[in-house]
């Protein structure tokens, strides 16, 4: 038989366990399961892989690897997915990933119907959903919600930058060849705003389907305009086949063509034979300064090439989560998300980035012309500096957004 003194040292000893575990679950509790869940939705085998695809999922881990692997104690896991540029694949996923494998933040979410999905999930869920790589300014107005940030850029910025230079240049008439969904749609009307705003005049255009396989007709449609600028409303693979289809018609010896999303990626592709003296809108550029440098560079070691601004952009929202889960205590959405608009952004993509009231992440955007090759001193050296537009300039400002978050 037990002496009492020994039942009640063993009674003292399960107190004091049942005491450490329920602490050690209050400390847990910060973390929802335990774990911080990361997912990557992105493309990863259409035209717009080469811009973010893999190399999203890349810079997401480095960003994991550069806040030490864990939060709060935690471990950070990183998931991807392929949405095929399809906004019910992309919805599915979404709601797969919140409802059964606990994800706390999706990011990237290029194709901006698929990321107008995602977007609608993370809302109905009540999960934050970080959009790098779509360019629709409806995220940020009339489908705006509270769980969703619009981070990288979007066509307000490309197109007006763009737009604007390309009239004070002397390009007045333009005929657009935009992508038949919403972010072509978006990227002519808000350059179409731009051009008018300093005397340009639009003459006409042609939209043309997602990934089209011959740019011929609409090109020879831009031609026949006779519009001083051919703007190429879309982004990835179909700008890059828009081009090469202008040089080989001969067509770009006559008219300017104008990218209005046109990524690193696609200037590498083409060459600088074909790409010199072209104007380009963009939110990153890896030889800007210090900072830019050493994350390409590492960037490049692992993915055997330099990063566009989507793919940098994934890191920096990765990272900014990352810290407003350790700044907030908890992963709770609601909680991070306030702590993400209290906080200033600076890392290796934003300096002193603020997201606004609308989901706007609002920074410094860059106006770029392309080298020659002679002025290049290498591969990757397509670029030198134009202009640095505040972020306040470059994006739509809030008084005139339609989003309605916003109380006016």
């Amino acid at each position: 038989m037990q002496s009492k003194l020994s039942i009640l040292i063993g009674c003292g000893l399960l107190l004091a366990n049942v005491a450490a575990g329920g602490q050690a679950k209050a400390g847990a509790g910060k973390i929802s399961d335990g774990i911080v869940k990361v997912g990557v939705i992105t493309d990863l085998s259409g035209l717009y892989s080469d811009l973010s695809g893999q190399g999203s999922i890349i810079a997401a881990q480095m960003a994991v690897n550069e806040f030490g692997g864990k939060v709060l104690g935690a471990p950070i896991q990183i998931v991807s997915a392929d949405h095929q540029n399809k906004a019910d694949i992309a919805a599915n996923k979404a709601r797969q990933w919140f409802d059964t494998q606990q994800v706390d933040v999706i990011v990237d979410g290029v194709n901006s119907a698929a990321g107008l999905a995602v977007s609608k999930v993370a809302n109905e869920k009540h999960r934050i959903f970080i959009d790098s790589g779509a360019g629709s300014t409806r995220f940020t107005n009339e489908d705006c919600n509270p769980y969703t940030i619009h981070y990288a850029y979007d066509t307000y910025a490309t197109g007006s930058v763009t737009g604007k230079a390309v009239v004070q240049h002397g390009g007045t008439t333009w005929f657009f060849i935009t992508a038949d969904y919403a972010f072509g749609k978006s990227l002519q009307q808000d350059t179409t705003t731009a051009i008018n705003g300093v005397g340009g005049k639009v003459l006409g255009s042609v939209l043309a389907p997602l990934n089209a396989p011959d740019f011929s007709s609409y090109l020879l449609q831009a031609q026949g305009s006779g519009a001083k600028v051919i703007g190429l409303a879309n982004a990835g693979g179909d700008t890059i086949n828009s081009i090469k289809a202008a040089s080989e018609f001969g067509i770009n010896k006559k008219q300017t063509l104008a990218g209005l999303l046109v990524f690193i990626t696609d200037i590498h592709a083409l060459g600088l034979q074909v790409t010199q003296g072209m104007y380009v809108a963009d939110g990153f550029y890896w030889d800007l300064n210090d900072a830019t440098r050493k994350f390409g560079k590492a960037f490049m070691a692992k993915a055997n090439k330099m990063p566009t601004m989507v793919q940098a952009a994934v890191y920096s929202s990765t990272l900014e989560y990352l810290r407003a889960v350790q700044a907030a205590g908890t992963d709770d959405a609601d909680t991070v998300m306030r702590k993400l608009k209290e906080m200033t952004l600076n890392d290796a993509f934003v300096k002193n980035g603020k997201i606004r009231a609308d989901g706007r992440m609002v920074h410094d955007f860059y106006l770029f012309q392309v080298k020659s090759p002679g002025e290049s001193k290498g591969d990757w050296d397509f670029y030198k500096l134009v202009a640095t537009v505040p972020g306040d300039q470059a994006f739509q400002p809030l008084s005139a957004s339609r989003c309605p978050m916003i109380k006016k």
